[in-house]
């Protein structure tokens, strides 16, 4: 029965596009084609007349925009035409518009583009529409809308044909205005607080700055193979050696890894660098872009995402790594600082699985607090001095030297930030990468490699620097109260259809 109906609506389709290619035909034989329209003025959009109704009741507009409904179709007809700010009724009536050009409106269909020229008035019923004059075909749609086929809600064929899916469904396009605010937000934050923007290289002959995989390609001229970056950290440390002291980047990373609703192989993040500052000052600031973000786009500080009520007022909560792991384990990890034989005992004593995993100290306390605290970080949580192992980039703790000066900070369970008071010190920095090098030889893929001119470039001086890095993609969601980071990327990853 099923591949019955589906072979019905097929060939429904197939009778839809044949029509409307011969509808462009006829247009085309009367020498009416409109796709040779190249400009049509317009001096409003739906928005501006239903914000302005008042005034604008019984003044000439032109708007522009694709039919989404047709009703009627005697001597009058309704349609709502929809642009980018919204939708609005269009009112046309046979006596009141030249009567060629009506019977040419008559055969267009829904999602043609059009332009009207008309008055604003409100229909008997109350509705702000425009009184049509004149009606242009400005670009005629071959293939129909998906609501003649009970609407696009499949959310694989949403992802693959975004352009449909930003044509009938609203919650789409509006995540998409959020994540823009977001961007333009933070800018706009970043800027008055004197940082500059700048722009890396995407292209790399090392893979630094992070641990992950990376995507390689090879330039045919200089025969050398290189690397898509997987992080702008390094270059924009550079530059802060340089003397310009407060720098950041909105920029495409691209990491060799699964995709799954919280990872994109392509992704969007933005770093920062500011000397003379340390964590501290890196957490006041994302949780002032965050919190800042959410008043202006939503108007509040509350909202709901993945499920839960979260509450981004300022004054986020502050906690140490090893706290929390004490919190929620009741593991104590700093009664037995240092001793990794202790702490391996200690972690496998909650449930930690150590299978794999060095028997360090700082290791078995990562591993304790990512597999048993991290998911449940719901209110938006600072978590802080992460042990040196699992931070080849950030300064040691002057406090403890098996701790480093970085934070991440989670809200429902998910990495919102990372940053660091960042490391400085280039024989410390060169050790470190010796160590993530001999990760890689052993086959970690995701480890650091050696950079020996980040190295020099630190031996240089770099002055105390805090730095931080957050994903666009991953703020967008819990603005947008979205699951999923395919819904605030216009184009993600898919997988070739057969």
């Amino acid at each position: 029965m099923a591949e019955q109906n589906n072979n019905t609506v097929q060939q429904e389709l197939s009778e839809i596009l044949q029509i409307r290619r011969d509808k462009l035909k006829a247009l085309q034989d009367a020498k009416m084609d409109p796709f040779e329209i190249t400009v049509f003025d317009v001096s409003h959009h739906t928005q501006d007349i239903k914000d302005n109704f008042d005034a604008m009741e019984g003044q000439e507009i032109t708007i522009a925009g694709r039919l989404m409904s047709k009703r009627g179709m005697g001597k009058v007809s309704f349609c709502d035409l929809q642009d980018k700010t919204g939708r609005i009724q269009l009112y046309a009536r046979k006596d009141e518009m030249d009567e060629a050009g009506y019977e040419r409106f008559k055969k267009y269909d829904i999602g043609d583009i059009v332009g009207v020229k008309g008055d604003v008035f409100r229909t008997q019923r109350g509705e702000m529409s425009v009184r049509a004059k004149e009606i242009t075909l400005l670009s005629k749609s071959l293939r129909p809308l998906p609501e003649k086929f009970h609407g696009l809600t499949d959310k694989e064929i949403r992802y693959r044909q975004r352009y449909v899916d930003l044509i009938v469904n609203p919650e789409s396009k509006r995540n998409f205005e959020i994540r823009s605010k977001f961007v333009s937000y933070l800018r706009r934050y970043l800027d008055g607080l004197g940082f500059m923007e700048v722009e890396t290289p995407v292209l790399s002959p090392i893979a630094g700055g992070a641990n992950a995989r990376p995507f390689i390609t090879h330039h045919n001229a200089q025969d050398i193979d290189m690397y898509m970056r997987i992080a702008t950290e390094l270059h924009l440390k550079r530059l802060i050696v340089g003397g310009m002291e407060r720098v950041y980047e909105v920029g495409r990373i691209f990491r060799n890894e699964g995709m799954d609703t919280k990872h994109n192989p392509e992704f969007t993040t933005c770093e920062l660098y500011q000397a003379y500052t340390n964590l501290d000052g890196m957490m006041d600031i994302l949780e002032a872009i965050i919190s800042g973000a959410a008043m202006e786009i939503l108007g509040t500080y509350k909202v709901t995402w993945l499920g839960n009520e979260i509450d981004l007022t300022p004054n986020w909560k502050r906690v140490t790594m090893a706290e929390a792991v004490k919190e929620v384990t009741g593991a104590d990890f700093m009664a037995c600082e240092g001793d990794g034989e202790a702490a391996v005992a200690l972690a496998k004593s909650v449930g930690v699985d150590m299978d794999g995993v060095p028997a360090t100290w700082g290791n078995a306390l990562y591993e304790a607090f990512d597999q048993k605290v991290e998911s449940t970080l719901v209110q938006p949580t600072f978590v802080t001095m992460y042990p040196v192992e699992v931070s080849p980039l950030a300064k040691r703790s002057p406090a403890d030297p098996y701790l480093t000066e970085r934070y991440e900070a989670f809200i429902c369970g998910c990495e919102m930030g990372n940053a660091f008071s960042e490391l400085n010190d280039p024989i410390d920095q060169y050790e470190r990468f010796r160590a993530q090098a001999a990760k890689r030889a052993a086959g970690d893929e995701e480890a650091d490699m050696m950079d020996e001119d980040f190295v020099m470039a630190l031996e240089y001086g770099m002055p105390p620097t805090g730095g931080l890095g957050f994903g666009i993609d991953r703020c967008s969601m819990m603005l947008c109260g979205t699951d999923s980071i395919r819904d605030v990327i216009l184009f993600p990853t898919m997988k070739p259809l057969d």
